[in-house]
């Protein structure tokens, strides 16, 4: 059995990233123990970005969104997401 490496203290959240960022964290979690856990109302960070989109499509899209009563960036996100998955699940 490896030997875990004690997790360093942080002067800040910035520090902390950083560090995670260039290590591996096998080497200082045991995750063939580790639980699952879910924060029902923690909420997704966002960022803000300009998305260029054919008029049409845009069009389309807030057709969709009307017809199923939901905002049209709600609906864009969703599609994006559900696209994502089906990428990564291939």
């Amino acid at each position: 059995m490896n030997r875990l490496k004690k997790i360093p203290q942080f002067k800040n959240v910035d520090e902390e990233r950083e560090f995670w960022s260039k290590s591996d964290s096998t080497e200082y979690i045991d995750w063939e123990k580790s639980e699952k856990i879910a924060f029902p109302k923690l909420k997704p960070s966002t960022k803000t970005i300009s998305l260029r989109l054919p008029e049409f499509i845009l069009d389309e899209i807030k057709m969709i969104a009307n017809k199923r009563d939901a905002p049209y960036q709600s609906l864009i996100k969703i599609f994006l997401k559900e696209r994502i998955d089906k990428e990564l699940n291939h």
